[in-house]
């Protein structure tokens, strides 16, 4: 009887395991006083972005309010909104980072 249990067990643990992890977008939200300049300089530094994509990317926060930069992991997603808006902060911009659920 004991090992049906533990057969059950093991099925439970294998549908768990095939269940990708929830990913995170992070989401760059615009505002009237952070320059356009650090906001590609900020999609280079933490996102890996080539000049081209983070022109595009700012300028998509700029025309509509927000620019997904990335999609993640919630540990890595949480990391980059941390890093941006403490970069941010340091050179006195009210630059904003969300994540939200994909």
């Amino acid at each position: 009887m004991a090992a049906g249990n533990h057969g059950e067990v093991v099925l439970e643990a294998k549908k768990s395991k095939l269940k990708p992890p929830p990913m995170f977008k992070v989401i760059l939200l615009n505002d009237d006083f952070t320059p356009m300049d650090f906001v590609v300089t900020v999609l280079q530094t933490f996102f890996s972005m080539n000049r081209e994509q983070a022109t595009q990317i700012m300028l998509k926060v700029h025309m509509d309010g927000a620019g997904v930069c990335g999609v993640y992991p919630n540990d890595v997603a949480s990391t980059k909104v941390e890093q941006v808006v403490a970069f941010a902060r340091q050179h006195q911009h009210p630059l904003q980072c969300v994540m939200e659920e994909n």
